[in-house]
Parts: C-alpha cells; structure tokens; sequence
C-alpha cells in the first residue's frame, strides 16, 4: 500500500521532532560543542563563502535548543556557545594582525579571537535569554516564537553596534551583500530589517517539528513558504529598483584610487617609508586607462591615496608636500591617509590618523581626524593596568578625533570622510546637519592578509551606500578597492592582494534621501514593536494546547 501524503508528512514531522529532541537533550560538552557548531555553520554564510542554506539548520537547530531549555539562564549560555561559534569563524581573520610582528604579539592570537569571540557570545546569549523569557511568560505558537526570537536578535545587533565602544561587524543580514537585489530593502529598513527577514527564515521551519501541528502537518509549511516568500519579493522589489536605476556620474570628476599592494610587515620599515611613496607616486601618474587596459580615459583630476598611506608626519618632514604635489593633476587634489601630530612644544603631545588633501601647490585643503579608534589596535585601554602596547607603529595611543563630519573640496562634491571601520557602523556614517554627496573610506586591510576580513569589510561598505543612497569610494593598501554607486552596485574593482590603479568616474548621489537615511532610528524601533507585538499576539488555540 502506498502510504498517504499526510502520513509521509507525519513521518517527516516526527524524524524532525526526534532531531529536535536528541539537540536539546544535549548536555554538558556535548551540547557546548553542538551550539558552537551551528554558529560556525552560520558563520559559513557570511561574505566572502556566502553557504546560505546552512543558515537554516544553525539557526532552527538554536531556537530548538532554547525552546526546550530549562530557564534563562540555560538559553543564555545555549546563545552565549553559538555566538562564540559563530564569531570565532567570523573573526578568525583577527588572528593575522598579531602575526605581522610575530615575535612580540604573535602569542596573542589565539587569545585575541578567543577573548573577541567570548565577548560578542554575550550579545548572542543576551538574545536568546531574552527570547525564552518571554516565552515563558506569554504563551504562543511556534512561529511566535521564531518572530520574538528574531527580533530579539536585531535587537542586540543593535546593542553591540554602540555598547563598549560598539563593533558591529558580521551583522547577520550581511549575508545577501552576493545579491544586488536583496540588498536594496536596507534604503528602507538598513541591514537591521535584512538581519530581521534572515533570522526569521532561517529558524521558521522550527515549527516543522512542532507536535501542536500533527493532526494538520500541512500547515506547518505554510509558515515556511510565507517567510521565503517574503524573501522572494524582496528579490523581485530589489530588481524592480536596479531596473529603472541608470547610472549617473558627476561631471567633470575623474578619480583615480592607487593600491600599491605593500606588505605591513613592511609598510613601516624606516628604511623603505620613502620607496613605498615612491611607488604610489608613479602609479598615480601613470597614463589613464580602463579596466581592460586598452581603452584611454580622461586623465584624473582627483587622485586617492588610503589609509597612512604616506607614512610621514607631512607638517614634520619638509619638501614632502612638494614631491606629493608633483602628482596632482592641475587644479585637482591628492587626497590621502597619513599620521597627524599636534604642534611642536604643545602638551600633552597628540597623534591623530587622519585623512588630509593637498592642491597642485602642496597646500594643505583639508582634514579629518578618525573619532572611531580600534581598542588595542590604535589605542590601549586601562594602559595604566595592562602591560601591552598597541598594534600600530609607535608607542603612543593615536587621539580620537572631534567626530563624523562634511568637508567640501575644491572641484568635488561635499564628502563624509570615513577612516577603516568607521564604515561598519550603521546609521553613523553621516553628519546628518550637513549631509554629504558621497562617502570615502580609506583603510589599510593589509593588517588581515589573504583572509575573509577584508571581503567582510567591503560587504558592509557596499551596505552603508544603499542605506544613505550616496555613492562610497573605497581606497585600501592591498585591497578590495572599489567605486560604490548609491544603489550597493561595484562600478569599479580592484581585488585583494592586486597593485594597480582604478579609474573611474563618481557615481551621483540619488536624487532622493533613503527612508532610511531619514527615519533610521523609528525604522528600527518600529520593527522591534510590530515583530513582538506580533509574536506575542500569535497564542495556540485549544487545538495546538493539546
């Protein structure tokens, strides 16, 4: 006898309840090791490996575990073990810095991505403590819980973007960064409401194995195709979007961004500071070409260098501005990376990474001193208790600067300068009293080596583009670099580990502000509040308490 779809579905339904029950019947390293494994497989999702199907086993896997956990305290550290997955795969790309001055800091490694992984499971951990309590106070449907469960998650994205100095990196909506369509909600919502629509189906088929269901196992599914129906319109939006998306570019602004591709073992070498300006001189001034090398170009009339690029205090080395100079093209800039120093004879005496442009005449145009410093890696907190110095050349704690702000340049539009990860930072790109046309991120990835990190960071680039509708130019030592047009589309490239120059137009800014760009914060909270509320409001009836 053939047996019946229901029965079939009946069968599946107890195999996935089965699964359900052997996860949370886990306990001691066992379980440990299994939750630190779902957070490895949905690290496997993030940029540049981008394994999203694994995003439903890790994340339904989670929400079984803590469904069935014996109080808050047990679905903490049932989230604090995934997060701590989750992160060290994520984060492992940390690890390389410490290995450019192996014999002083390479010992740090594995402490460093330990230490990192630990402190962002306490925000994953938070979330699912969260979760189960109101479980626990408020009976609900599976698929309320999987909404709670969600929001709860966005919720403490959020939290890590700004607590302890704030690192939100890897934001789970990152993950639809390899589709240009489905990365187009976050001008409306901002990767929040991506990270929100990722979580809630990747843990939707959670309610396949709720036992509320057997009589009617068909509608189990319902709830899972409505979720990634959901993502398919999303789609189908985002390609609607791009479709009447032309591209536009500012008149009369040709920019060229060098990437010398130098080693950091090597970058702050005394004796080869002056090759490696010599190096990025030459390339600035080569002749215009297009990407295949064949095509001629207008000659660029704004030349981008990145992050310390020139490796010099330039108000301390005299005639370096004049040798910089020889590169700009007539009534252009040279805008770079270099360090900065307060005054000789002023104390306390402060150093600043910042980014400063110079005319055709070596005068200095600008500047912008970076606010947002890397904890150990530009600066050691607690110095006065810890005995360790900075990753970064020298001695001295770098200064933060006065904060976000617009600077207007001769023959360019206003720009929001943005300094290494200053870009990962969500609905902080921009001086929101003095809006700019386009940001422009100089960073030196060179720290990171061949690893994910650098793919990492040019995913979130490309996110802060379609949350502000502005154009951003990326310019990295060793890559990736890349023009960024308001939409998140790469216009130009130049990939890891590559020396070479782009040469590209700027992409206009969109003629109209993002929703997010102007409402971010509401977006946020009003998201939290529909996703609860509507968790919470979904209760089983008699039947499902059965």
């Amino acid at each position: 006898m053939t047996p019946s779809v229901d029965t079939r579905e009946g069968t599946g339904q107890r195999y996935l309840e089965a699964i359900r029950g052997r996860l949370a019947g886990l306990i001691g390293w066992r379980r440990a090791a299994a939750l630190g494994g779902l957070g490895v497989m949905a690290a496997m999702a993030l940029p540049p490996v981008y394994f999203l199907v694994l995003l439903v086993p890790a994340f339904t896997g989670l929400l079984w575990i803590v469904e069935e956990s014996p109080g808050v305290a047990r679905s903490f550290f049932s989230g604090w073990w995934f997060g701590f997955g989750f992160s060290a795969a994520g984060l492992s790309w940390i690890g390389s810095a410490f290995f450019v001055d192996a014999p002083q800091f390479g010992w740090m490694a594995p402490i460093a991505i330990s230490g990192m992984a630990a402190g962002m499971g306490l925000f994953t951990g938070a979330a699912t403590a969260l979760s189960r309590l109101v479980f626990e106070k408020k009976p609900m449907t599976t698929v309320g819980r999987v909404i709670v469960f969600s929001a709860m998650w966005i919720l403490m994205e959020w939290v890590r973007g700004w607590a302890f100095t704030g690192f939100p990196w890897n934001l789970i909506g990152t993950v639809w960064v390899v589709s240009d369509s489905m990365i187009q909600l976050a001008a409306v919502t901002g990767v929040y409401g991506l990270s929100l629509l990722t979580v809630a189906a990747a843990a939707m088929p959670a309610v396949l194995a709720d036992h509320g269901s057997l009589p009617h196992p068909r509608r189990s599914w319902v709830s899972v195709l409505a979720v990634f129906a959901v993502i398919g319109a999303v789609w189908v939006g985002g390609q609607i979007r791009l479709a009447n998306a032309p591209f536009k570019a500012v008149p009369g602004v040709h920019l060229r961004l060098v990437q010398p591709n130098i080693p950091q073992a090597l970058k702050w070498r005394r004796e080869l500071r002056r090759s490696h300006v010599q190096k990025q001189l030459k390339l600035s001034l080569a002749p215009a070409l297009a990407g295949s090398g064949s095509t001629p170009l207008k000659p660029p009339t704004h030349i981008i260098w990145a992050e310390t690029s020139v490796p010099y205090i330039l108000a301390n080395t005299p005639g370096l501005s004049q040798v910089l100079a020889a590169a700009v093209p007539p009534g252009g800039l040279m805008i770079f990376g270099a360090p900065r120093a307060s005054p000789a004879g002023v104390t306390p005496r402060q150093l600043w990474n910042s980014l400063q442009a110079i005319d055709d005449k070596g005068r200095v145009k600008g500047t912008y001193d970076k606010h947002h410093l890397v904890p150990f890696g530009e600066y050691v907190p607690f110095r006065d208790i810890l005995p360790i110095e900075k990753l970064t050349a020298g001695r001295q704690d770098f200064s933060p600067g006065p904060g976000i702000r617009t600077l207007a340049f001769d023959g360019l539009p206003p720009v929001s300068p943005l300094i290494c990860y200053e870009v990962i930072f969500s609905g902080n790109v921009v001086d929101a009293e003095n809006r700019p046309q386009w940001l422009l991120n100089l960073t030196n990835d060179a720290w990171f080596g061949q690893s994910f990190g650098p793919y990492q960071h040019f995913a979130a680039a490309r996110l802060r583009a379609v949350e502000e509708g502005l154009p951003l130019v990326r310019v990295a030592n060793t890559g990736i670099s890349g023009v960024i047009d308001g939409y998140g589309r790469t216009i130009r490239r130049l990939g890891l580990g590559q020396e070479g120059v782009i040469d590209s137009p700027l992409p206009a800014a969109l003629d109209d502000r993002t929703m997010y760009s102007r409402f971010g914060g509401w977006i946020l909270a009003l998201m939290m509040i529909f996703a609860l509320a509507g968790g919470i409001l979904l209760t089983p009836n008699e039947n499902d308490m059965r």
